[in-house]
């Protein structure tokens, strides 16, 4: 091991170090700290301390990329392994001869060369770090974090920083999605017991229809047998006496049942209408789940084509100078959005919905765009019915974005760009 890895050993040893001794039960000791003498190579993988590698591969390394790489390398195991399996087989190969630990390093600068090339501009861990900084500002992590451990001039400080940014990213994804299964879980499990209730219920009213149709069919015969077995006067009496009580008392219990069957229809359409909300809350939990679903494979689609592997060319996502003014929004996101549009070959405009920006402009930064953007969650109603209204007016294009981020922006320049290309 290099003297350069030999300090980055130490980087986890401290506050991780309880943790990765239980999942790295053959851990090497932390060697002594030692100044990091600068060096033009870049640290390759198998120098880095492996407490790194699951960070790394986990990150840096899509699941299906890294199953091509096992399959291609003829990894046992590999075939037919779920997701988690894949990415222990990764970890494992750093881990292991020296043959595969290539293949992942080569892989991993390919994948991420734009990352690569812009951090070797940096000539210290502070310019490193800055680099580090800008690109999680951006939402860019995997490349940025490849590039910030592999720099010649990163530290031990810097590493500790960098791999605890990440570390703790995870989690909060990981509890962002919890959230949502959770939820999604609890509505489901709402709308079996919502079932199961209907059902029961259906099945008491169908039991109270047959036992009352049975009393009245039971009841008739007997009153027929009465009424042919009239033999005299005294007779006819009594059985006339006999047969009025029957009858009174058929009238009282169907009168119960009326009222008993009454309640039960108004407690099933209280229970239809309390099913039909609960399916109406799961398919919109289901419809917000699918939006986020769809807009992170946008942003990951596009991102993997405005980054596109050595050798390989992607669709990058391309506005042909198409002008798109965006309103509402939040202040401090401006700049990265005009950024994302710029890189994208894109023109950008701008309106706060009326904060600070006169209303009254609406109409003429419509009438200069060709397409209109606005988040429904950051603009007042206002804005918005202006918005419509200039677009309706002028004949120009608007679509709403479901959230107020550079996410929501890159699945609308995404679906702006796939009508554009649909319609030509």
């Amino acid at each position: 091991m290099s003297n350069r890895a030999a300090i980055l050993s130490t980087v986890l040893a401290m506050p991780f170090q309880s943790e990765v001794s239980r999942l790295v039960p053959d851990r090497h000791p932390p060697l002594e700290a030692e100044a990091l003498e600068p060096t033009k190579q870049r640290t390759r993988i198998w120098d880095l301390h492996h407490s790194l590698y699951c960070s790394i591969i986990g990150t840096c390394l899509t699941t299906a990329e890294l199953r091509a790489i096992l399959l291609r390398l003829d990894v046992r195991g590999a075939q037919g392994a779920d997701d988690h399996a894949i990415h222990q087989l990764g970890v494992t190969l750093v881990s292991g001869p020296r043959a595969g630990a290539k293949h992942l390093q080569k892989a991993l600068d390919r994948r991420h060369k734009l990352a690569l090339n812009q951090c070797a501009k940096a000539k210290d861990a502070a310019a490193v770090a800055a680099f580090w900084g800008e690109a999680v500002k951006r939402g860019d992590i995997p490349g940025a974090y490849w590039a910030a451990l592999t720099h010649p001039a990163t530290t031990n400080e810097l590493v500790k920083k960098v791999f605890g940014e990440v570390h703790m990213l995870s989690h909060l994804v990981g509890a962002a999605n919890r959230a949502d299964i959770r939820r999604l879980r609890q509505l489901e499990d709402d709308n079996a017991a919502l079932a199961a209730t209907l059902a029961r219920q259906q099945r008491q009213l169908r039991d109270g229809f047959t036992a009352r149709d049975e009393t009245i069919r039971r009841l008739t015969d007997a009153l027929a047998r009465r009424a042919g077995e009239t033999a005299g006067a005294a007779a006819h009496d009594a059985d006339t006496k006999a047969l009025d009580d029957a009858l009174a008392e058929r009238e009282k219990r169907l009168s119960e049942e009326v009222a008993r069957r009454n309640a039960l229809t108004r407690r099933l359409d209280k229970l239809v209408t309390d099913l039909a909300e609960a399916n109406r809350g799961r398919q919109s939990a289901e419809r917000a789940r699918d939006a986020l679903v769809a807009e992170l494979a946008a942003a990951e689609g596009q991102i993997e084509r405005l980054m596109p592997a050595e050798g390989e060319e992607g669709e990058r996502l391309d506005l042909h100078q198409l002008c798109v003014l965006y309103v509402g929004g939040r202040s401090h996101q401006i700049p990265q959005l005009k950024g994302l549009v710029e890189r994208t070959n894109g023109r950008f405009l701008h309106h706060d919905g009326g904060l600070e920006h006169n209303a009254a402009l609406i109409p003429g930064l419509v009438s200069r765009a060709d397409i209109v953007l606005f988040p429904v969650d950051c603009i007042s109603h206002d804005a918005a019915a202006a918005v419509k209204r200039s677009c309706r007016l002028m004949e120009k294009r608007y679509l709403p974005l479901r959230t107020a981020s550079l996410a929501g922006l890159l699945a609308g320049l995404a679906a702006v760009q796939a009508s554009t290309a649909k319609a030509s």
